[in-house]
């Protein structure tokens, strides 16, 4: 997980100062944070996108465990 810095236009249409961005990284260097984008849900819009997470943007980052596999309800008796 990666919290990015909105740019000012960003953060006045939105009215918040960051963003959260979830995924697996895939590359780093001067520029920044490469990340696949990992949502809740696999049919979400943005899944598997690339997102490129400029270094001067990068406000704090931090490695999140793997989600829990759901299991299916059990059927009731």
């Amino acid at each position: 997980m990666v919290r990015r810095r909105l740019s000012p236009a960003e953060a006045g249409a939105s009215g918040q100062r960051w963003t959260d961005v979830v995924g697996v990284v895939v590359a780093t260097d001067d520029d920044g944070i490469t990340l696949r984008r990992d949502p809740a849900r696999p049919d979400a819009p943005g899944a598997g996108e690339r997102v490129l997470v400029r270094a001067a943007d990068v406000e704090a980052a931090r490695p999140l465990p793997p989600r829990p596999v759901r299991r299916p309800a059990r059927p009731q008796n």
